[in-house]
């Protein structure tokens, strides 16, 4: 049976949930969601269709959008975007069992309808149309719709061919991808193809997904190792994956990471006192999922690019998630390999090679005692956290000046966003 994948994409969501809750059409309106406080070199998490219209990028800086066009600027609310988002998931659920949805990102997600034309007696188009009028007059928000025979077909049916549709909604199969898509350019419209590699691909000889196709393997293989694989697979427009493989996957390692830009250039101590906190948060987040880590990774990223990126990793000699452990190997890591005269704008910090609590021996060379009544405590301030909110008890560094916890802990997504892989 020939299956029939569904990637529905929310049109410029952020900026269209900001219309729609000010009683606005996104399409006819010149609005930006971008936090004002954090100057003009800030970055525009969306701008309206209308602003599109004009020739203004997404993710654009404030400063770069024509000083000749007035706009309406959104404070980004995370939580209001995140409901909007779980309430499209419900007309999902209308529709289609969970087992064959795939929550792609925010405002992204993967549908396999194949078992479902015949029971709602439509076609993979009307089906398609159904769920986008659905959204649309349920929440006011444009929907586009990428079909394909594949994960990877709808993808591509969405970012490269629904954009030129009048309704929003592109097709391919394997012939009509090849027919229409193989001479495409760039490459970097095709979904899991960056610069790096486009890069790479050019100095071959290679500038569109035909090239790849009539590539001989072997050169493929000698220049990309075993991701050429899924470059040549995608060239002739096939996908092996499913959604039922996407639910079955369970990593061989996971982790968990934090990143955040700073608000201003920070000087090499101010940055520390920023680190401290971050692994303070890094520990409570381990403790709540019951998980240990022995593998850290810090990365330190400089004003304006000045200088390449430091940082490192560090194995250390037993798991843990107590953080004055945590905090001695973190500091260790910053204070060797840290430039103290450049200014530091981001920070990212890794807790790898997780396991949970219960898979651990005790270790006859630590204070066993001691690490319990830490752990003990942490725990303690958490439940707290967790009933009385993040900014209901802080430690004395939270409160100096230029800390960025209390502010931090007002935020979901944007830049303080935890992942957990």
């Amino acid at each position: 049976m020939q299956k029939s994948y569904l990637c529905i994409d929310l049109k410029t969501f952020y900026a269209s949930v900001e219309c729609v809750e000010r009683g606005l059409d996104p399409f006819s309106t010149n609005l930006v969601v971008a936090d004002p406080q954090r100057g003009k070199g800030t970055i525009c998490l969306a701008v309206s269709p209308k602003m599109k219209m004009l020739g203004v990028k997404n993710r654009c800086r404030i400063y770069e959008i024509p000083p000749t066009i007035k706009y309406i600027i959104a404070i980004p609310r995370m939580k209001k975007y995140i409901e909007y988002s779980a309430n499209i998931y419900e007309i999902y659920l209308k529709y289609f069992a969970k087992e064959d949805i795939h929550i792609y990102s925010i405002d992204e997600a993967f549908i396999d309808a194949t078992n479902y034309l015949k029971l709602y007696k439509m076609d993979i188009f009307e089906l398609g149309k159904t769920i986008v009028q659905n959204i649309l007059e349920t929440y006011g928000i444009t929907a586009t719709v990428g079909i394909g025979t594949n994960l990877y077909l709808s993808k591509i049916a969405l970012d490269i061919t629904a954009k030129h549709s009048p309704n929003n909604i592109g097709y391919l199969d394997e012939e009509k991808y090849k027919k229409e898509l193989w001479h495409h350019k760039p490459l970097t419209d095709f979904w899991q193809i960056g610069k790096g590699i486009e890069q790479r691909l050019n100095k071959m000889g290679i500038f569109d997904m035909y090239d790849i196709a009539k590539t001989e393997t072997k050169k493929l293989y000698k220049e990309f190792g075993i991701n050429a694989k899924y470059l040549i697979d995608h060239a002739w427009g096939k996908e092996s994956c499913t959604i039922a493989d996407i639910k079955a996957y369970k990593p061989k390692t996971n982790s968990i990471s934090n990143s955040q830009v700073l608000f201003k250039d920070y000087p090499f101590e101010k940055a520390r006192l920023v680190l401290k906190e971050m692994v303070e948060l890094g520990s409570l987040k381990l403790m709540q999922n019951n998980l240990l880590t022995d593998t850290l990774q810090l990365y330190i990223g400089y004003s304006k690019d000045i200088i390449k990126a430091t940082g490192g990793n560090k194995k250390i000699i037993n798991y843990t998630n107590v953080y004055s452990e945590l905090l001695k190997e973190f500091l260790t890591i910053y204070d060797k390999t840290t430039n103290r005269n450049i200014p530091i704008r981001r920070i990212g910090i890794s807790f790898a090679n997780v396991i949970e609590t219960q898979n651990v021996q005790l270790s006859l060379f630590t204070n066993q005692e001691k690490l319990d009544k830490e752990r003990n405590l942490e725990l303690e301030i958490n439940n707290i956290k967790d009933r009385f909110g993040k900014n209901s008890i802080l430690r004395g560094m939270n409160l100096q000046k230029d800390a960025t916890t209390i502010v931090r802990n007002k935020l979901i997504g944007g830049h303080n966003r935890w992942i957990i892989l």
